[in-house]
């Protein structure tokens, strides 16, 4: 009986969350949409000559594009078509718009997860080791070295890390994206841009920062110099309050800035994912690519928000159950 009544307000907070997910992807289709045609350029000059074209086939490729009817009528049957799972064709290629973005979604996971398991692998070190504060004067050079290339741009890192590792040194390959899918892609070409977009995403200083305040508030507290005394592990019972949730906390919050960082180097590397789609559909004024990227995008950010619930949760289910019935 106690599970059901415990599992109640979780689902509850689920479901809200699901609810938030649909609204927000609602709105923010709405808004691009809305600065897509309100931006200036047409889709029209990008594909065809205007001045060599009669007026009744431009009207004939507005209707085949659909860009011939009213603009809220236009959103409206884009939303109905997302709705029975058609996102559309490219303007450019006249490929599915769904078959286009799962063909480079994939590098762009490996692409941002790689990124953020890079920043862990630093930041989190460090925060630790600050936390004990035994050797304040390493701790504060390592500090100072992680802020250091947190204020680098990410563009330029890349540009400097090419130049060293593949034109200087030749350790490295560079990705072409012709190499995609082919015998002689391997796990190399995936190296500089993951550990470029690691180090440059601007997470480290922050994670060191939120990391190391709440380690030490929680290695102060009573229960955890209880433990000390008795000999038990310190990291054992400061997990979950000290690492598990500042570190969800903080990932969570910088996924929007990774896939930021993702598109700038994506182009710097040539690599065949998302945002170097995106980039060159902006160009193109190839509205249902760029529809359909944002959709991906925002659903990828709310769905870290979803995790990161469901890790509250499984920290202390009492607290949150408690905090919703308040």
């Amino acid at each position: 009986m106690k599970q059901i009544l415990l599992w109640k307000p979780i689902l509850k907070i689920l479901s809200r969350e699901l609810l938030i997910t649909i609204l927000l992807l609602l709105g923010v289709s709405i808004i691009i949409f809305s600065i897509l045609h309100m931006a200036p350029g047409d889709p029209l000059h990008i594909f065809i000559n205007i001045q060599t074209q009669n007026p009744d086939e431009i009207a004939a490729i507005k209707k085949e594009l659909g860009l011939d009817r009213w603009l809220p009528l236009q959103y409206l049957s884009w939303l109905n078509n997302i709705l029975h799972g058609n996102f559309g064709n490219s303007f450019r290629t006249g490929r599915p718009v769904f078959n286009e973005l799962i063909g480079v979604s994939l590098y762009t996971l490996i692409l941002t997860i790689g990124s953020m398991i890079v920043t862990l692998l630093i930041s989190v070190p460090i925060a630790i080791f600050s936390s004990l504060r035994r050797h304040p004067v390493l701790s504060w050079g390592l500090t100072l070295l992680a802020y250091i290339f947190s204020a680098l741009p990410v563009f330029w890192l890349g540009y400097i890390v090419i130049y060293i590792f593949t034109h200087k040194f030749n350790l490295f390959p560079f990705l072409s994206a012709g190499y995609a899918g082919t015998a002689k892609f391997n796990l190399l070409y995936f190296l500089l841009p993951i550990i470029v977009l690691g180090v440059g995403n601007g997470a480290i200083s922050e994670i060191i920062r939120h990391l190391n305040a709440q380690l030490e508030r929680v290695l102060s507290e009573d229960y955890i110099k209880a433990a000390k005394a008795k000999g038990a592990s310190i990291w054992r019972h400061s997990f979950k309050e000290g690492m598990l949730i500042p570190v969800t906390t903080m990932v969570v919050a910088k996924i929007p800035f990774i896939l930021g960082g993702a598109v700038i180097v994506e182009q710097v590397f040539n690599w065949p994912g998302m945002g170097r789609l995106a980039w060159q559909a902006a160009l193109d004024r190839d509205y249902p690519i760029i529809m359909g990227i944002t959709i991906f995008a925002a659903f990828f950010v709310h769905i870290g928000r979803f995790l990161q619930t469901i890790v509250y949760l499984f920290v202390n289910p009492q607290i949150t159950a408690k905090g919703e019935e308040a």
